[in-house]
């Protein structure tokens, strides 16, 4: 079992709410017995909402049960942040972005274990999705998906081919990187059709060995790639990514900020094409 953040809020929510059942099942109505041999019966309603003789742990337990809980289900089913650690996904995605991810389009799945209970949608070509790496599936990682289930992929000579469909790319210009990007300055900035979906991708001319094959996607498999095709550690390397490796499509950015360089104020809303 991975030992994550979903499966901390699993034990966090098991943990206080059944210390919190345990309580009141076992010790809350001994010591409401107890209250009633002291006072009154007004008396006793009035600490029905504050019993002064609870333990500290039951009331910790009973106060944050619903916080472990909401927090669980918005992460676990609708919603869940990351950060971009590395420049793989530039042009599109900058080092210091901090998206969301949507979780429930392809599916609800049970957290931790991550099995599909209602199959909602299947990810499309181009969709930038976030997942579990398949060699280490503690580690998210995220790129974009070329390849479906069935189709053959080709790359050579830094060009992409779709089912013996080239993938046509059109320059736009030498890029300029700004903060931890700065280093790739020089690059060539693209938009890639990635057969009836364009993008923005970019390669570097001073790197002329590229990762080259063909691969044929099995099924309940995709391969995906990174926009900064020269600087992507992906399929090229490690082969498909596992449909039920899928954390979700990455779709929106509500905060970029580059450790060391400050925020990118105008990156803030964007949307994830």
């Amino acid at each position: 079992m991975r030992f994550d953040f979903p499966t901390i809020m699993v034990a966090l929510v098991a943990l206080s709410g059944v210390v919190w059942l345990i309580d009141a099942m076992l010790f809350a109505p001994k010591r409401k017995s107890a209250l009633a041999d002291e006072h009154s019966d007004d008396e006793i309603n009035a600490h029905d909402f504050a019993d002064p003789s609870m333990p500290k742990l039951v009331e910790y337990a009973r106060s944050f049960f619903p916080v472990f809980l909401i927090v669980l289900l918005l992460r676990s089913f609708l919603f869940e942040p990351f950060r971009i650690p590395s420049g793989s996904m530039m042009p599109t995605l900058l080092i210091g972005d901090f998206i969301l991810v949507n979780k429930f389009q392809y599916g609800i799945r049970l957290p931790v274990t991550d099995y599909k209970l209602i199959s909602i949608g299947t990810p499309e070509r181009g969709d930038v999705v976030v997942f579990r790496f398949p060699k280490d599936p503690s580690i998210p990682f995220i790129k974009r998906i070329v390849g479906l289930p069935g189709d053959r992929i080709e790359y050579r000579r830094k060009t992409l081919y779709v089912n013996g469909q080239e993938a046509v790319q059109t320059p736009i210009g030498a890029y300029v990187g700004q903060g931890s990007g700065s280093k790739f300055t020089g690059a060539v900035e693209l938009t890639e059709d990635l057969i009836g979906k364009d993008h923005a991708m970019m390669v570097s001319p001073r790197m002329l060995l590229a990762r080259e094959g063909s691969w044929d996607v099995p099924e309940g498999h995709y391969f995906v790639l990174g926009d900064n095709r020269d600087n992507s550690e992906d399929s090229r390397y490690w082969n498909f990514v596992p449909d039920e490796n899928l954390i979700g499509r990455a779709f929106y950015i509500w905060l970029s900020w580059d450790w060391g360089h400050g925020p990118k104020w105008k990156r803030m809303g964007d949307s994830i094409n």
